[in-house]
């Protein structure tokens, strides 16, 4: 196929695509659970995202669709969440070839908010932190949101702190 008309909206997308910089204000919220538990604090997040106007909220399960389709609302969007289990010591295996694919992508430029979930010893706050912080230009916001198997009351202020951080900060 040939582009013939409306050149100058493609050329914009180039110019922004070429840049890394976003096509649209939003949040992507991906996730990745095992029990339901981190999956019910990403949708509620995702709640709190829409009700205070963050534009754009997508919300993502890791474990269900193909992470192209991830990889590609990354790129489209300002912002993210990453939402993820601690799983043997790591990140749960979905999240972990979600960050590895937007790294192999070069993935730059955007504010990244970070929830992880484990009952005994979470980590996997921590180690996404650290392999998003490798990337070019990323911004990793506080609070980090740390669950215990469950949302529990406790948990919510925290993450109504998360989601104020992020209707706060602006790329687009």
């Amino acid at each position: 196929p040939v582009l013939k008309e409306n050149l100058a909206h493609y050329w914009m997308l180039y110019d922004k695509w070429s840049r890394y910089e976003p096509e649209t204000r939003g949040v992507l919220v991906a996730y990745a659970s095992i029990y339901g538990g981190t999956a019910e604090a990403a949708r509620r997040l995702a709640s709190m995202l829409r009700e205070q106007g963050a534009g754009e909220v997508v919300l993502f399960d890791l474990t269900r669709h193909d992470v192209s389709y991830a990889v590609a609302e990354a790129f489209r969007l300002s912002h993210m969440v990453l939402c993820s289990v601690t799983y043997d010591g790591g990140v749960f295996p979905a999240m972990h070839s979600f960050i590895d694919h937007l790294a192999s992508k070069s993935l730059r430029n955007r504010v990244v908010g970070i929830m992880e979930n484990g009952s005994w010893a979470p980590v996997a706050g921590r180690l996404m932190c650290d392999a998003v912080s490798r990337m070019k230009g990323m911004t990793v916001l506080e609070p980090m949101v740390t669950l215990h198997s469950r949302l529990h009351p406790a948990d919510m202020p925290a993450m109504v702190e998360l989601s104020r951080a992020i209707c706060e900060t602006s790329l687009c």
